[in-house]
């Protein structure tokens, strides 16, 4: 039996050299420290893999635009409906009024560039910029020329310069919680309306202090500014966000690249500004919901560049997550809108 296993010195000799060779990159990655894969990463996936509702009616895709990968998910039939996040959130924040949209609509809700699972960064974060690649997404890979598009903080900002830079290609407009910057209200004063949005303009400074622990942190912003919460005048109050759906925006804003593309965002309100005023004012029909008692304030910023805004609310007993904290009665209303 010995003699039937024994190996030649040559060969115990390759062998050895090999595991030698196995033996020496392992040791230099752990010196190195090696960079995961994108499959060791969670998927984009991992939110809806098991929720027999999405997998009825909805579907995950990529398109190439340009130097970004975006993604985006679609499902329903019937006229497009364009669903455009803001921040801190991602597709995953239209959700709960998904499935109703789509008995009714063909439903896109995309990841920006940059943000959420869109693969690489476009070549600005403000709202102008970004409205072009969707522009690109929608209207040119996806062929959708008569799109309503609906768009939720500074969503509603890129869904605002897509009506009005590309009004042949918009049907519909929904502008949702968001004073528009612009004429009405420059740079320095946005930045002085809250907290957050002034930390959130520093150069690396908020990258520095929320990389640790970006969960922590997402789930101590959501309530600061929901119903009751101190952005409105109250002390406390809760969030609006299941367990499940902040693991999900965390899951993509844990990504150095990403978290940074969100305060990109904010830091893009100088040009944001000279973008709004040097844009044409929109003629698409308008819906504009707000959070509960800001209707009037943020109506005074849109009102110089939406010419016709057909309805207009505030949204009962929501805070600034209008889809999270009422969706029944935001349904209500977009249906209403969209097929008006």
């Amino acid at each position: 039996m010995i003699t039937a296993i024994r190996q030649s010195p040559r060969r115990r000799s390759t062998r050895s050299i090999a595991a030698l060779l196995i033996v020496l990159v392992l040791a230099i990655s752990t010196a190195v420290g090696s960079t995961p894969s994108v499959a060791d990463e969670p998927s984009h996936t991992q939110a809806t893999q098991d929720d027999p509702a999405f997998a009825k009616t909805f579907r995950h895709k990529f398109a190439k635009v340009d130097d970004v990968r975006m993604h985006y998910v679609k499902g329903g039939k019937g006229t497009p409906v364009v669903l455009i996040h803001g921040w801190p959130q991602t597709w995953y924040s239209w959700w709960p009024i998904m499935p109703e949209l789509a008995k009714h609509h063909t439903v896109y809700a995309i990841d920006l560039p940059g943000l959420g699972d869109s693969v690489g960064s476009p070549s600005g974060y403000d709202k102008a910029t970004l409205a072009r690649y969707t522009h690109k997404l929608v209207a040119e890979r996806l062929g959708l020329r008569d799109a309503r598009i609906v768009g939720h903080d500074f969503g509603a900002a890129v869904a605002f310069q897509y009506a009005s830079q590309f009004p042949d290609d918009t049907e519909r407009l929904g502008y949702f919680d968001l004073p528009l910057p612009g004429p009405a209200i420059d740079a320095a004063t946005y930045r002085s309306l809250s907290w957050h949005i002034a930390f959130h303009s520093q150069r690396e400074v908020p990258e520095a202090v929320v990389t640790d622990d970006v969960r922590e942190y997402l789930a101590l912003f959501y309530p600061q500014v929901a119903y009751g919460g101190p952005a409105y005048g109250g002390t406390a109050a809760e969030s609006p966000f299941s367990e499940a759906e902040i693991d999900e925006f965390a899951r993509t804003y844990s990504r150095p690249k990403v978290l940074a593309g969100g305060f990109e965002l904010y830091r893009a309100l100088d040009k944001d500004v000279r973008d709004t005023i040097a844009a044409k004012p929109t003629s698409v029909p308008t819906l504009l919901l707000t959070a509960e008692g800001q209707l009037d304030a943020i109506r005074a910023t849109v009102d110089p560049r939406m010419t016709d805004i057909e309805r207009a609310v505030d949204v009962p007993k929501a805070g600034h997550w209008l889809v999270e904290e009422n969706p029944e009665f935001v349904t209500e209303e977009l249906l209403r809108f969209l097929d008006g």
